[in-house]
């Protein structure tokens, strides 16, 4: 049972991070859409637009895996390496 509740938080974890990197590029490109469609601007407006949420989507992975990386270092180590004499 501890199994499928690690599986289930480890895929839920997965889903929300696939949608945190997603989501920026696809609002970006709404908004090139919007400018686009309603406002008459070139369609150049995709190329900044793309890259700017390619950053956002970076900025969202690279804080994510900082979380990771602090939770990892926060967790308690039980192991005793060999050295360890006590």
């Amino acid at each position: 049972m501890k199994d499928l509740a690690k599986l289930s938080k480890q895929l839920i974890l997965f889903t929300q991070f696939g949608l945190s990197v997603i989501m920026p590029l696809l609002l970006c490109l709404l908004l090139c859409w919007v400018l686009t469609d309603r406002m008459a601007v070139g369609g150049w407006i995709y190329i900044p637009g793309f890259f700017f949420g390619l950053g956002g989507s970076g900025v969202t992975a690279w804080k994510m895996y900082l979380s990771v990386q602090k939770d990892l270092d926060n967790k308690p180590k039980n192991k005793k390496s060999y050295n360890d004499h006590g």
